[in-house]
């Protein structure tokens, strides 16, 4: 008959089939935040919808979500921590001698990331700081660094893992200008920046798991003042069962 063989497969799509897939797409892109349009296609195609990845990829751009960016290799300099850093072999003997640092990552309640910087005096176990934004780059850890050093002094040692924004160059050169020891531990040895860990730990048990934040600036108060309520009011069995701030305060007196 000279008609074209796809004339008779087509089925024509309902009007309004892509407003209740986008619709129904939204619905589970809030549910699940940290998926991407390839596992919500899947999720999709097991209700029944008969749509194919790319269809949903193309309406997942441009209703905004985010597409997860494909992992690289990390580059940069590379890990160059040794075990002399570890806790054990580089003990704290007074306040502001050494302190560490290290990142946490945490979400608001739509699903967007937080990153948080935390830094500990090891003698003392107080938190000094809690840095709360979307991302922390070497230039905001550096800008931390520069307000406690300015409010509390200077540490002889500053002790870390082999994070990207620690081991920069920038970061680490002005830390030798500002006469202060960057002391990496080993790759994958979290153990050996011990106390930093455990304030995370602590954090994460009892603040963030138990928390829904709905803006940055809430993370950011909410944080602040569980960190202040960590070092004047939370007991700490190894320091006697005083808190962070008591026994500061009673080191002090003794060397008075």
């Amino acid at each position: 008959m000279g008609q074209h063989r796809s004339t008779q497969r087509y089925q024509a799509v309902p009007p309004d089939f892509e407003l209740r897939l986008v619709k129904r797409m939204n619905e589970l892109a809030a549910k699940y935040p940290r998926w991407g349009y390839r596992m919500i296609a899947s999720v999709l195609k097991g209700e029944g919808w008969k749509v194919n990845r790319k269809r949903v990829e193309r309406l997942w751009r441009l209703e905004g979500h985010r597409v997860p960016p494909r992992r690289t290799q990390a580059s940069g300099k590379k890990a160059q921590g040794l075990a002399i850093n570890a806790i054990w072999n580089l003990q704290a003997t007074r306040p502001n001698q050494i302190w560490s640092y290290d990142f946490m990552g945490s979400r608001l309640r739509n699903g967007s990331a937080l990153r948080i910087l935390n830094v500990v005096d090891e003698f003392t176990r107080e938190g000094l700081a809690s840095r709360v934004a979307r991302s922390i780059g070497t230039t905001d850890v550096q800008a931390e660094l520069e307000r406690l050093f300015r409010e509390r002094g200077k540490p002889e040692v500053l002790r870390s893992d082999n994070g990207r924004e620690f081991i920069s160059t920038t970061l680490t050169s002005w830390l030798v200008e500002q006469g202060v020891t960057a002391a990496f531990i080993e790759k994958g040895s979290p153990q050996q920046n011990a106390f930093v860990e455990r304030f995370n730990g602590t954090m994460r048990d009892e603040l963030l798991n138990g928390e829904l934040f709905d803006t940055l600036l809430e993370a950011k108060v909410v944080i602040a003042d569980w960190r202040r309520r960590y070092s004047a009011e939370r007991p700490h069995r190894g320091l006697g069962m005083l808190t962070p701030a008591a026994f500061a305060l009673g080191w002090t007196e003794g060397r008075t």
